[in-house]
């Protein structure tokens, strides 16, 4: 499989989570169940699939195979181990047998022991003294591979940093639930009965990989290469991801989902914008969008917009009527007799939830308003009501005021 993926045109492979043979490994039967989202399939997917289940010797056969027949394509070994000599133990027999990088599993969601798999990713000196012990052993690179499970993924990776790692990888699975039986009321996948809180991937994780990537790119202190993970399908999700500040990207589900063969569209979609935009070398773009990625109090809140509707392309479906009386601003009139919407222009929030109901493509676009123009104000109910109304001044001021 990894010979394969390799002639279609993947640069190297994360080869599976090598197992030291001390535990064994059983899969639970099934082991995955997916969320479809409208005519989008496995738009998530959630599984509770374990480390490699293979034994270590043929994993590490199938190194020194694919470093003899394909040396200029690098293998990163994910490895995990349970205790301090284990990760050392599996680190040097992956290098010994032609892994060129490691990954550090600290983020696999479905670890029931402590001190393994995501609860590393959340116990900060553990990841760091685990780091520290497969640096001390390994000649090659070291990724860690953090886990989203927590809320802040640049303390753990600066942890990571001090141990020596010389990468980052996020984001490993988020831990969920894809879905519920009606019937029986088992969490899927259900295995025989029993449903469990297990690693969910897919396009819905995207934004959640996205933020994590471009949070740790922004930080200075950090300043390490990052391996980006998460929802990747297209050219586009790549290339969200490296101008966010990851230099190399992962793929599994997409995978998954489409086979190798997605790796042809991400090749000539990313070669040909680059060609259209003059640009030599991708690393050229890593992190492009960063100096445009601030914090919402940087927003500029005297520029204000309305949405603005093609209406030539209209199908009168009313789906921008009904969202935006029950979910906006209800700036829309409907006109039943030619079935089409209208505007009302100084109450439309500039929400865009008419645009992303929408089933005809630009059909609903943003426009900006002059800086003179102003939003209706939110009408109150009933006006009679307002003289009831019980409110003191607020008038505390100043830090001293704030309990931590």
């Amino acid at each position: 499989m990894v010979a394969r993926s390799l002639y279609d045109g993947w640069s190297g492979v994360v080869f599976k989570t090598l197992n030291s043979d001390r535990l064994p490994i059983v899969h639970p039967s099934p082991r995955m169940h997916c969320v479809h989202y409208g005519s989008k399939k496995a738009m998530a997917v959630q599984n509770v699939e374990m480390i490699s289940d293979r034994p270590l010797k043929d994993n590490l056969a199938e190194f020194l195979y694919l470093k003899k027949n394909y040396p200029d394509h690098p293998i990163i070994a994910s490895i995990m181990g349970f205790f301090t000599d284990e990760w050392a133990y599996l680190a040097k027999v992956a290098e010994d047998n032609g892994a060129d990088i490691l990954e550090l599993n600290f983020s696999c969601p479905h670890m029931c022991i402590e001190g393994a798999g995501h609860k590393v990713g959340q116990a900060f000196k553990l990841l760091e003294g685990f780091t520290a012990a497969v640096k001390d052993v390994v000649s090659i690179p070291v990724m860690a591979k953090m886990t989203p499970n927590i809320t802040d993924m640049n303390e753990p990776a600066m942890y990571a940093k001090n141990g020596g790692a010389d990468a980052i990888s996020a984001i490993n699975t988020v831990r969920g639930i894809s879905s519920v039986g009606l019937d029986d009321f088992v969490p899927t996948p259900n295995v025989f009965g029993k449903g469990a809180i297990s690693g969910t991937s897919g396009p819905a994780v995207r934004p959640i990989g996205l933020n994590f990537i471009a949070s740790m790119a922004q930080n200075n202190e950090l300043n390490l290469p990052l391996s980006g993970i998460g929802g990747i399908e297209t050219w586009i999700d790549a290339f969200e991801y490296i101008l966010l500040g990851a230099s190399t990207i992962q793929v599994t589900t997409g995978i998954m989902h489409y086979g190798y063969r997605i790796v042809e569209d991400m090749i000539e979609g990313l070669s040909d914008f680059m060609t259209e935009r003059g640009v030599k070398q991708i690393s050229d773009l890593v992190g492009k969008a960063l100096p445009n990625l601030h914090e919402t109090e940087a927003f500029d809140l005297e520029r204000q917009g309305i949405t603005q509707y093609d209406l030539d392309k209209c199908i009168g479906c009313g789906q921008c009527y009904i969202v935006c009386q029950d979910a906006a601003g209800q700036a829309i009139e409907w006109d039943a007799a030619i079935r089409q919407p209208k505007l009302i222009e100084d109450k439309c929030l500039s929400c865009m939830l008419c645009k992303f109901v929408c089933p005809v493509p630009d059909l609903i676009s943003y426009k900006e308003m002059p800086k003179d123009w102003n939003r209706q104000e939110t009408a109150v109910m009933d006006k009679n009501m307002e003289k009831d109304i019980k409110l003191e001044p607020f008038t505390k001021e100043g830090p001293d005021e704030c309990v931590i």
